[in-house]
């Protein structure tokens, strides 16, 4: 097995910035503590491809809401390696759980960009049943696969992130 990468929190300021910008301004003693709890990011068994993020504050979305979860955790990787994220299973399959994204793509260098490398998770619950999907705190309810990529034999891309959702396809 290839050992390809390492979790780590962002920083608490990081984590401030970014937790006031989905939820609102906060007492900061409630902020220190939902950041302490914090989990990194870990297979459930030996056989699991997943890596299960957990949630880092009880969250309930009704059908159709859509929540900005910043979990707080950023990961180092090799290059040629990136990290795919995806709804859990259980998840998807009883509540229509989905990232806004379809499939979140973290690659190796955004864990230098200027967020720290801060992973968010946009989800949406799309139930077609009217079912409110209740995820406690400290409950996983995403999943990274780390997988690796190859490029065209032709490839000349030499320029270097700093920025986050779509930064790669912004030109000055």
């Amino acid at each position: 097995m290839n050992r390809v990468a390492k979790f780590e929190k962002v920083s608490l300021e990081q984590f401030r910035e970014a937790w006031t910008d989905t939820f609102g301004p906060a007492d900061e003693g409630a902020i220190e503590s939902v950041y302490e709890q914090i989990k990194l990011p870990r297979r459930a068994t030996a056989g699991s491809a997943g890596y299960d993020f957990f949630a880092p504050v009880d969250l309930k979305l009704a059908p159709g809401e859509t929540i900005k979860v910043p979990t707080g955790i950023r990961v180092w990787m090799e290059p040629e390696w990136v990290l795919k994220c995806y709804p859990r299973s259980g998840l998807g399959f009883k509540y229509r759980l989905q990232l806004n994204n379809t499939v979140g793509i973290i690659d190796s260098d955004y864990y230098y960009s200027d967020n720290e490398g801060h992973i968010f998770a946009k989800i949406t619950n799309d139930t077609n049943e009217g079912k409110t999907v209740e995820i406690g705190a400290g409950t996983g309810f995403m999943q990274g696969i780390f997988v690796e990529y190859g490029i065209t034999v032709d490839d000349d891309a030499t320029e270097i992130r700093n920025g986050g959702f779509g930064s790669t396809t912004k030109k000055a």
